[in-house]
């Protein structure tokens, strides 16, 4: 047969094409290659375009796709039809460069890279429009593609859907998934919703992943087809099997909701880290939460950081987010505020306000980039108008500490105003304003109410307040039994000040029965907390016996203390003490 094969090569390159085709079908590659490049040579489009296949798939010989595109493109200029559509899949997908090798020698060629190169959409039109137009199904997607997709000066949305029609109707799954894909786009409907289910039906039936996945989208939620989960879950099965990851994320999910299909965590999150590992920042960010908390085993922020980090650099704003709070608080990495705040500020300009927040607050403590103090007003402004009042509170931080520029503490009381309705920190802030009249006219009755209301919130610093206005009548009545409870609670929570302000009501004249053992309690543990006045106060308790024996030793170390911390008047009583005895 070789010697008649050899015979035929010699004589007639049609005669040579017709073998070529029955050794091919009778799995006779090698010997069908020589047979086809006898025939190719001698220009036959069909030669042509059979040659440039073999070389495209490797049958017959080592696979080169710079020889199928050759081949394909002479088949293609002689008008073959399946080469015109063949040859503008390649220039769409970058696997076939330009094949205008003039001057080039067959030995350089030899030597041509084979990796993908970008699309070359110019060529791709040409050649899927040429095959479109002769009737080609399968070109006319391509070509509906290229117009859809293509740069803007070759886009054309109408050419493309009347494209894209032309196809599905001459039975390319490809067209169908096109032409539901423009139709969706323009779907105002309950009919023409419909129209968009029954083409990805015909493009799911021909098992292509995207069309499988698109209908399950569309049976889940009920559009243009009656509502159906449990048939969703099942495409998004079979999607995800076939490797499309937006498929292998929704299946992933509903294994771990178990509400439609049998619960499996486990199966579960393997899907979604199958998602993620080709690329899904979505199912990345689910994995980094889920290797937080599972429910199932103790919290990995080591891997956590890396699943969000994953997600972050593909552009997931919450992953960011979640990436920048690992780094703020050190978990599962080295604590890095300045890391924190280049994630959290990723996050931020892609439009998270949770971020956005958490950035702000970071540059009023003094970390950040000069343009996060710039976005703090519109950022904190934001979240205040959408009703967050620790977004107004933090405004007018900005605005009191002056960190835009000069202080403004008129604008600074207005945000503390808004703030005071709900943030009890506000409420004490916007009340020492009002008792000082900063920004606001001094008004001591409805600062006296401000504190009440901080202090009923269990603020301390707003006991303590409320509690001395109660003691010197500001602003209401007197009321020493209400401000001593007051003092009592604030100083069980470890308010200095509420400690130094018992010792003073328990040393007399307070209209309480004098009690000078409880008072140096107090003091003694004021200033055990560093609390000056107390300090010197328990130096003049100690230095004269009041509550018990003169303890001058112990006395003039406190005195010294209180002068430390800068109190003028325990300098004349550490003066007053007798030296120090010689020994």
């Amino acid at each position: 047969m070789e010697i008649v094969d050899r015979l035929i090569g010699l004589g007639s390159p049609a005669a040579a094409l017709r073998r070529a085709i029955r050794l091919i079908d009778e799995g006779k590659a090698v010997a069908a290659v020589p047979l086809l490049a006898r025939a190719a040579k001698a220009g036959i489009a069909e030669a042509e375009y059979r040659l440039g296949r073999c070389y495209l798939e490797g049958t017959g010989v080592p696979p080169s796709r710079a020889a199928a595109a050759r081949w394909l493109e002479h088949g293609a200029s002689h008008g073959h039809v399946d080469a015109q559509s063949l040859l503008a899949g390649l220039y769409l997908h970058g696997l076939a460069a330009r094949t205008d090798h003039q001057g080039d020698t067959a030995a350089a060629r030899l030597f041509e890279a084979e990796e993908q190169a970008q699309p070359d959409f110019d060529s791709a039109l040409k050649w899927a429009r040429l095959a479109a137009e002769a009737g080609s199904a399968k070109a006319q997607a391509v070509l509906g593609y290229i117009l859809t997709v293509g740069p803007e000066p070759i886009r054309d949305l109408e050419a493309a859907n009347g494209w894209y029609e032309r196809a599905a109707t001459g039975g390319s799954p490809e067209g169908s998934l096109g032409y539901a894909l423009s139709l969706a786009k323009r779907a105002t409907d309950a009919e023409s919703r419909r129209q968009v289910a029954y083409y990805l039906i015909q493009a799911a039936d021909a098992k292509l992943p995207t069309a499988i996945f698109l209908l399950a989208v569309l049976s889940e939620q009920g559009v243009g087809m009656p509502r159906d989960p449990a048939a969703a879950a099942q495409l998004y099965r079979h999607a995800a099997e076939m490797g499309v990851r937006s498929a292998q994320l929704r299946w992933g999910l509903a294994l771990i909701a178990g509400q439609i299909v049998d619960k499996d965590p486990v199966e579960g999150e393997s899907w979604l880290r199958r998602a993620a590992l080709a690329g899904d920042p979505e199912a990345a960010a689910l994995v980094g939460d889920l290797s937080i908390g599972n429910g199932q085993t103790p919290p990995n922020y080591v891997e956590a950081a890396e699943w969000y980090r994953r997600a972050a650099e593909a552009g997931h704003k919450a992953a960011a987010r979640a990436l920048g709070s690992l780094y703020l608080t050190g978990a599962g990495v080295a604590r890095d505020p300045e890391e924190a705040a280049r994630w959290l500020r990723v996050s931020a300009v892609s439009g998270d306000r949770a971020a956005q927040i958490d950035l702000a607050n970071l540059s009023l403590q003094g970390t950040g980039a000069p343009e996060d103090l710039a976005n703090i007003p519109k950022w904190f402004e934001e979240a205040a108008a959408a009703g967050d009042p620790v977004a107004a509170f933090n405004l007018g931080l900005y605005h009191a500490k002056g960190m835009g520029g000069d202080r403004d503490e008129q604008l600074a009381a207005q945000w503390f105003r808004r703030a005071a309705e709900g943030v009890p920190e506000a409420q004490y802030v916007y009340a020492r304003m009002l008792t000082e009249g900063r920004g606001v006219a001094a008004n001591v009755e409805e600062a006296r109410a401000w504190f009440a209301r901080a202090a009923a919130s269990g603020h301390a610093d707003a006991e303590v307040a409320l509690a001395e206005m109660m003691v010197n009548g500001r602003g209401g009545p007197r009321d020493m039994g209400a401000a001593l409870a007051l003092f009592e609670k604030a100083a069980a929570a470890g308010h200095s000040g509420a400690m130094f302000a018992l010792g003073a009501m328990y040393g007399g004249g307070h209209d309480l029965t004098a009690d000078r053992g409880k008072a140096q309690r107090w003091l003694r543990a004021a200033a055990e907390r560093g609390h000056g006045y107390a300090q010197m106060m328990l130096g003049r308790y100690l230095a004269t016996g009041a509550a018990g024996e003169p303890e001058p030793t112990e006395a003039r170390m406190w005195l010294e203390q209180a002068v430390a911390q800068g109190v003028v008047e325990a300098q004349q009583h550490l003066e007053a003490l007798p030296a120090p005895a010689i020994s």
